[in-house]
């Protein structure tokens, strides 16, 4: 008998930017090839519109799938929530475990801060569920949602990448 795990991590991060500027920073290729893992997404942000994240060059080159991760629109709210599927597919064994439930929630404060909620609905996906915990940083998987979060915060306020050497590397086109 096979057992449901159910596994939801939730990522906050406080952010002196406008709700508009994450938006687009999480939704558009231009802001997202800057930060994180460094892929280029494309978002069709209508109810069932299709999600990729796509490979930079130095992870092509290194064997990796074009498609990093794939999914579906759910719900699009700008620049409040973006609610999506999510499968990562740069292993198979990750891209066995299926579809994800990704959502951002992006709330303004007083005094130009935002806060960026990220509630990963990892439920029945251990591996996936480890590599964006940050669990795998050690293994050469990076920092998870913790790095990605850290590296949208760092561009955001001072208009530069967050420098990681497994970043930075992985950014390169």
């Amino acid at each position: 008998m096979t057992t449901a795990t159910q596994t939801v991590q939730v990522h906050r991060v406080y952010i002196k930017a406008t709700p508009q500027a994450i938006w687009d920073a999480i939704t558009k290729p231009e802001w997202t090839q800057q930060y994180g893992y460094g892929g280029e997404a494309e978002f069709d942000l209508r109810p069932g519109g299709a999600y990729r994240a796509l490979a930079t060059t130095e992870l092509l080159a290194h064997g990796g799938p074009e498609v990093m991760v794939d999914g579906e629109v759910i719900q699009a709210d700008p620049p409040r929530k973006l609610v999506q599927t999510w499968r990562m597919l740069m292993d198979p064994g990750m891209a066995a475990e299926g579809f994800t439930r990704l959502t951002y929630e992006i709330t303004p404060h007083d005094a130009g801060v935002t806060t960026l909620t990220v509630i990963h609905d990892v439920t029945n996906a251990p591996q996936l569920a480890a590599v964006v915990a940050g669990e795998m940083e050690s293994q050469g998987a990076g920092g998870g949602w913790a790095f990605v979060l850290s590296a949208l915060k760092t561009l955001l306020e001072t208009g530069k990448p967050l420098e990681w050497p497994w970043a930075s590397t992985a950014r390169a086109r």
